[in-house]
């Protein structure tokens, strides 16, 4: 069966197979995880989001207004883009952001590939990162924070392994960079590695590292351009030997053996 076929809930009811046939063997084999606890991360981080996240919505209000026109005129209504996301502790909150992509499907009545579907305004959008300048009212609010793992969708959730579950004992934030600049889109693999080891480091002296790093990554222009045209797919679990990956990294044999088991039963 050709991956691009699968519907949404085809790759769905995939992604749970490979839950339960394989996260229990898994988990008997992944890293514990211990999350920082200290004065910076329980207090002080909180305090300084309120506050830079105040003065940039402040700041941002004149830029926030070209792209609110700028969307209305490209892509029209919606004007933005509301997604329910999971932060601290597994909690649901809804994300906003203006759109900067098209919602154009194919033959399945699916939504195209992200890097199908982005228009030529959304790629500059986020080559830039001004596509996240809405979510400093969500780190505002309380469910985000400047510095932390990226929030991600609910059905994720059930898919990770306990050493990457440990993801969401912390806010999520605009960005979690990567310690080293990189040229390619990261692998599921290499972001909740990076997520898990933030948990663990989660410092004043951190925070600013990874600010620096995310400056770093957005000036770069091959990182920039990795991420504005970044097609990994949904993270759909894991191989046999416990890596996160992508649709596109599970071997056809097995989809084509689960789908044949399942209209044959």
């Amino acid at each position: 069966m050709d991956k691009s076929q699968l519907t949404k809930a085809q790759r769905w009811e995939l992604a749970d197979y490979l839950a339960e046939t394989r996260l229990e063997k898994i988990n008997k084999k992944v890293k514990p995880v211990k999350p920082a606890s200290n004065l910076y991360s329980n207090y002080i981080k909180r305090l300084i989001d309120i506050a830079v996240s105040i003065v940039v919505l402040i700041i941002t209000l004149p830029v926030n207004a070209v792209i609110f026109a700028v969307t209305a005129v490209t892509l029209g209504k919606p004007i933005f883009f509301r997604q329910e996301r999971i932060g601290k502790d597994g909690k649901p909150f809804t994300i906003i952001k203006f759109r900067n992509m098209n919602n154009k499907t194919d033959k399945n009545g699916d939504l195209l590939p992200p890097a199908q579907r982005v228009t030529k305004c959304g790629k500059f959008l986020r080559k830039t990162s001004l596509d996240e300048l809405l979510n400093f009212w969500s780190i505002l609010k309380g469910d985000m924070s400047l510095i932390g793992p990226r929030p991600l969708v609910p059905e994720y959730t059930h898919r990770y392994n306990k050493r990457h579950i440990k993801r969401l004992s912390v806010r999520p934030g605009l960005e979690c960079p990567p310690r080293k600049l990189t040229n390619h889109v990261w692998t599921w693999q290499e972001q909740l590695e990076n997520d898990v080891w933030y948990v663990e480091h989660v410092s004043f002296k951190t925070d600013c590292k990874m600010v620096v790093n995310l400056i770093r990554f957005m000036l770069d222009r091959k990182s920039a351009n990795a991420r504005a045209t970044a097609d990994r797919g949904p993270f759909m679990g894991y191989n046999n030997k416990g890596r996160a990956v992508s649709l596109n990294e599970i071997p056809d044999k097995l989809i084509d053996d689960f789908f044949s088991k399942k209209s044959s039963e």
